[in-house]
């Protein structure tokens, strides 16, 4: 796939690694300058707009605050995949993906997991992959979004809509307190079986 990331941190960084290894040909912007990332994942670095042209699937990896900037510098998205990783920290209740202005075919994904998570090869917990819920409405950008989930080594699971993404923000808010508290959250949910 030709993966545009939206983004220079962490999460661009580690998942960009993942999907340059899997053998995906990546275009990088940012809001600092993307020339070290897209050099260190084998990638062209470019703006927003020449980034989303390039691109079949887009990885939005930007703090929620600077969503709406990013996606207007974008340009038209029509037809493109617009993956969401965000969260919002305020937790307004929207969802990220809900106040995206596009016409892409948003999914949410990428969002529960630390950026660590994202950097081990691959992300095994007890012998079993990370399960990754996608939220999304188009079945054609679930199953993109589905192969970049597999790529990473983990195991994607369509959780719904894109009405459904406030829940994993919700649920990413919710585990990520209880982690900073010093529980393990992982913990809270029982095995099937």
């Amino acid at each position: 796939m030709r993966i545009g990331i939206f983004g220079t941190g962490g999460m661009a960084d580690a998942l960009g690694t993942q999907w340059a290894r899997a053998g995906h040909e990546l275009r990088v912007s940012g809001r600092s300058d993307p020339a070290a990332l897209a050099a260190r994942l084998g990638a062209s670095p470019g703006s927003w707009r020449e980034t989303a042209e390039f691109a079949d699937v887009l990885l939005l990896a930007v703090p929620s605050s600077a969503v709406g900037e990013v996606v207007a510098a974008a340009g038209p998205l029509a037809g493109k995949v617009l993956v969401d990783c965000t969260n919002d920290p305020a937790l307004t209740g929207a969802p990220v993906a809900a106040r995206i202005a596009t016409d892409a075919h948003v999914v949410k994904a990428f969002n529960l997991a630390h950026v660590d998570v994202w950097r081990m090869t691959p992300p095994v917990f007890g012998g079993r992959p990370l399960s990754v819920p996608l939220c999304g409405d188009d079945p054609a950008a679930l199953e993109a979004v589905s192969t970049l989930v597999r790529d990473v080594g983990a195991k994607p699971v369509v959780a719904g809509g894109l009405d459904r993404a406030a829940l994993l923000e919700a649920t990413a808010a919710f585990a990520i307190g209880l982690w900073f508290a010093g529980e393990d959250a992982q913990a809270i949910l029982t095995p099937v079986g």
